[in-house]
């Protein structure tokens, strides 16, 4: 007999007790509601007992805490306004952020400047928020003390953040120190130790060794010493990953920690008692079979450790301990029955323009599935990924794409096949399959995925494919609504995996500035070591229908 008894109001024993028919050795296991990774709260497990951390304020030792916008003193309280017909929220007041950044300081991002790297983190801060404003510098003005010196120190006097990048220069060091006393927020990154940060109007000392900050606060035990001190271990690992998605995301953090609530972070919070009785209820068995599988528990192990939003953590766990009842947890939990409560929307911006034409020609929705189609046929791919842009999704080892028409008239499917190196060190080969719908005109498409129990929307638009088909440049905008989490991407693809020659790179820049995006952020995949993928396509399947392609050469 199974009994599932709630002790205390936060821990599920589960008891296996002896019966009659069949005395077995009784057995306690001990669950805790959990914050979730990748499902956005994960459950930690230990080898004698399982636990899911419910509050998110309860975390592992590896675990990280967001402070509640609800509950910081600094933040800006809503102003609102009555009329006597109806109460209206008016626009929350702009986030004014100014970056100041090392004069031709280069950055490991391919090597570009950090005040290119900067301009554009201002431009994508603008598809979260068009209140968030960020203004860049570079320190050479504080130099020269001329006009954009005064303009720099006009907008210090109204900043709710000043983010320092790569200043080392003793000058530039003693003048922000001075100029940003009055600034309650100030964090400095890969820059001179002697620079002083402050979060919420409180200081955080830096060590003088090297990374971020370094160990702050000692043997404080203050909350605010804890908050900030783990609120900076955030935003550090995700600036240690150099792409431009945690760039951005460091400032939404400290946004959303001492300004105002950033809505795209909605879903660090907490939600109450509501989501243990949701999983007792519906799911029981479901959690109890993960629990008690090896492989499912590594997976919520390893979810535990990341960071909720960190997508590029959460998903390697996923895709290194997949299992049957991994998806059955995940399909009951989230998918089916929303426990957690989180939502993501897909995103509307970057607004990116689907082709147009293609050998002179209008493109048709024909044309432009046979474009997906590609090269296969007369591969056994359509195409091979190059490099992409997005860190969680872009990045693994030897990436086939297979476009098909499936047997049903009018339908077309995705499926990708990637490999993954799994956390154990061990090569795998992964393939998940879409379903695909034409969008509102031809080169945009709707794609839907059930990805380990949790369904996944995507927007995709063709924005480029040479006549030749040497290359091709896809994008797309998604969300997995129930995991709470919304993503953007990008994938330059090529038949044999190879970049294309040198002559096609001013149009491939030209593709890449269509989705807003830059050379320096994208990742180049490792195709070195591709063998036996496994490829095919259901039978029956058909390819092109318009589109003629010559044999490669």
């Amino acid at each position: 007999m199974l009994m599932l008894l709630l002790c205390c109001g936060l821990t599920l024993t589960v008891c296996f007790c002896q019966t009659q028919k069949n005395p077995v050795m009784s057995k306690s296991l001990q669950l805790n509601v959990p914050t979730i990774g990748f499902l956005h709260h994960a459950l930690s497990v230990t080898a004698t007992s399982f636990t899911f951390p419910f509050h998110p304020h309860a975390h592992t030792q590896t675990s990280l805490y967001f402070p509640s916008p609800h509950t910081h003193s600094r933040f800006r309280p809503p102003t609102t306004v009555f009329s006597a017909v109806t109460a209206e929220q008016p626009p929350a007041p702009p986030v004014r952020m100014v970056a100041v950044v090392g004069h031709g300081a280069a950055s490991p991002l391919q090597s570009a400047s950090w005040e290119q790297i900067m301009l554009h983190t201002a431009k994508r801060l603008k598809w979260v928020d068009e209140g968030y404003e960020l203004l860049v510098f570079t320190d050479e003005c504080i130099i020269s003390n001329g006009e954009m010196s005064m303009r720099l120190l006009r907008e210090l006097l109204n900043a709710d953040i000043l983010v320092v990048v790569a200043v080392t220069r003793k000058e530039s060091v003693k003048w922000i120190n001075i100029k940003g006393k009055t600034i309650e927020n100030v964090i400095c990154l890969d820059s001179s130790p002697d620079l002083k940060n402050k979060l919420g109007g409180y200081d955080v000392p830096s060590e003088v060794r090297g990374s971020l900050f370094g160990n702050f606060f000692g043997n404080s035990e203050s909350d605010k010493a804890k908050e900030s001190y783990e609120l900076v271990q955030t935003v550090s690992e995700a600036w240690d990953r150099h792409n431009s998605d945690d760039i951005r995301f460091c400032l939404l953090v400290l946004i959303n920690a001492y300004i105002r609530p950033v809505p795209v972070l909605k879903n660090l919070r907490a939600k109450g008692f509501s989501p243990l009785n949701c999983m007792l209820r519906n799911c029981g068995r479901q959690v109890l079979n993960c629990l008690l599988d090896p492989n499912c528990r590594k997976a919520l192990q390893c979810l535990n450790r990341c960071s909720p939003v960190d997508q590029v953590c959460n998903y390697r766990c996923i895709a290194s301990y997949e299992s049957a009842n991994l998806e059955a947890f995940s399909l009951c939990v989230l998918q089916k029955n929303n426990c957690l409560e989180l939502d993501a929307e897909v995103p509307d911006k970057p607004y990116v323009p689907p082709m147009i034409k293609f050998r002179g020609q209008n493109l048709s929705y024909e044309m432009a599935e046979d474009l997906f189609v590609g090269w296969l046929g007369s591969l056994q791919w359509s195409w091979r990924v190059v490099a992409g842009q997005n860190p969680a999704y872009d990045q693994f080892p030897c990436q086939y794409q297979l476009f098909y028409r499936g047997k049903a008239k009018g339908s077309f499917w995705y499926e990708p096949v990637f490999q993954v190196k799994t956390l154990e060190g061990q090569m795998v080969w992964r393939r998940r399959k879409y379903r695909v719908k034409r969008g509102k005109v031809p080169a945009t498409f709707y794609f839907s995925v059930l990805d380990n129990g949790v369904v996944s929307n995507e927007f995709w638009t063709i924005v480029d494919v040479a006549d030749d088909l040497s290359w091709g440049l896809f994008h797309y905008h998604g969300a997995a609504r129930v995991a709470g989490q919304s993503y953007t991407g990008a994938v330059l693809v090529s038949p044999d995996g190879a970049f294309p020659n040198d002559k096609e790179r001013t149009k491939i820049v030209a593709a890449l500035d269509k989705c807003e995006i830059k050379e320096w952020e994208l990742y180049t995949v490792d195709n070195c070591s591709c063998i036996d993928p496994p490829l095919g396509i259901p039978e029956g399947s058909s390819l092109h229908t318009t589109v003629q392609i010559e044999e490669p050469n």
